[in-house]
């Protein structure tokens, strides 16, 4: 996973242009687009705090479909019984007098999962989902299986108040609001509408299943040194401003600086992939001290911000990036130029083949990466 030309590359375009044609079908949701992208790759769990009618459960099916994989989504109440979950037990094997469940088009058979309402879970599923949030594995009585869960994405209009739900809550790593669009961007929202309603859903990009479990197996060829006293010090400032990150979601929360890099195209992880601990607040007071906390850490980083979230903005123009490439062709084309230098031309050449992925308009990035492939092809014949 050295150059752009790698298949774990090729793979990590596939699913940023499934998160590009999410974006231009809901407007305003980059955003939660972008975490559910982490939260693939990284294998965590995604909460939704919102009302009604934002789009939350829309969004996951766009995502399942993209993603080619089965979905389950269900509407939590007080009286939600397991077998609405997980299926009801096999009356032929009950028979016989084994407990097995018939989990066929149930959440255990299901790639990506959507729990609307989660907080109104009762104590008899309660330990059940805790278990398939926390491990991906589903347990009844002496039947266990491992599940193909790649993304499960609870949802709720408010907060959990009871504590028995607060150890649910807290399953879910990274907490997003999803809120109605603003005022101005109504106009934008209507026409993306309609033309959804009009648009083919076979035109969409695809990813399979099985190249997302590749692109989670590869995190741990991310390399997190570097990034890893900074890590560690921005916890500390967490847990001292009141934010309770535990040993458990400080470990877990590395697998998402990882994901950011991957995405991004890069094997090690720079300081502005912590632009993802923004979202892991417990309650509505604490979500601009995090946010301040974790912004002074992502931006003092000198580096570039290779994910668009990280910088506070949806995408790098395609203005900025053919500057960027033009004046590293003119460096390049200098007599003087070592190799050394060249070695720092081709890094960053790397670092800008990621940020090309985040155009959202084709024929702008069509141009960029044309101008890109070409000063890469004189790298490579040195």
């Amino acid at each position: 996973m050295e150059t752009p030309s790698t298949p774990e590359w090729k793979l990590v375009d596939q699913l940023n242009r499934v998160a590009r044609h999410l974006k231009a079908t809901f407007v305003g949701k980059d955003d939660i687009i972008d975490l559910m992208s982490i939260c693939l790759v990284g294998r965590e769990n995604l909460f939704l705090l919102g009302p009604p009618g934002t789009a939350k459960s829309a969004l996951v099916r766009a995502l399942a479909q993209c993603v080619q994989g089965r979905t389950f989504e269900y509407l939590l109440t007080r009286f939600t019984e397991p077998n609405e979950l997980f299926g009801p037990f096999d009356i032929r094997q009950l028979r016989e007098g084994n407990l097995v469940t018939n989990t066929e088009g149930m959440l255990p058979e299901a790639h990506l999962i959507f729990l609307d309402e989660l907080l109104n879970a009762n104590s008899a599923i309660l330990n059940s989902l805790l278990l398939v949030l926390n491990e991906r594995v589903f347990r009844r009585g002496r039947e266990t299986r491992p599940l193909p869960t790649l993304l499960i994405v609870g949802a709720s209009n408010h907060l959990p108040e009871d504590e028995a739900l607060q150890a649910l809550f807290d399953r879910f790593l990274v907490r997003v609001h999803c809120d109605y669009v603003a005022p101005d961007s109504l106009a934008e929202v209507l026409a993306a509408g309609w033309q959804l309603e009009r648009r083919a859903d076979a035109a969409a990009p695809t990813i399979a299943a099985e190249d997302i479990l590749r692109l989670q197996a590869a995190l741990p060829l991310v390399d997190l040194t570097a990034v890893r006293p900074a890590y560690t010090d921005l916890v500390r400032k967490l847990r001292l401003a009141g934010v309770p990150v535990s040993d458990r979601r400080a470990v877990k929360l590395q697998r998402l600086l990882a994901a950011s890099a991957l995405l991004c195209q890069r094997t090690t992880a720079i300081p502005s992939d912590m632009w993802v601990l923004r979202y892991i607040w417990d309650t509505d007071e604490q979500r601009e001290v995090v946010a301040g906390i974790v912004d002074a850490v992502v931006h003092a980083d000198a580096l570039p911000a290779q994910h668009p979230r990280a910088a506070g903005h949806d995408a790098p123009t395609a203005d900025a990036l053919l500057g960027e490439i033009s004046t590293l062709a003119a460096q390049w084309e200098l007599p003087d130029t070592s190799p050394a230098d060249r070695t720092t031309i081709k890094d960053q050449l790397r670092y800008l083949h990621g940020r090309t992925q985040w155009l959202t308009n084709e024929v702008q990035r069509t141009y960029v990466q044309e101008a890109l492939d070409a000063l890469w092809q004189k790298a490579l014949q040195v």
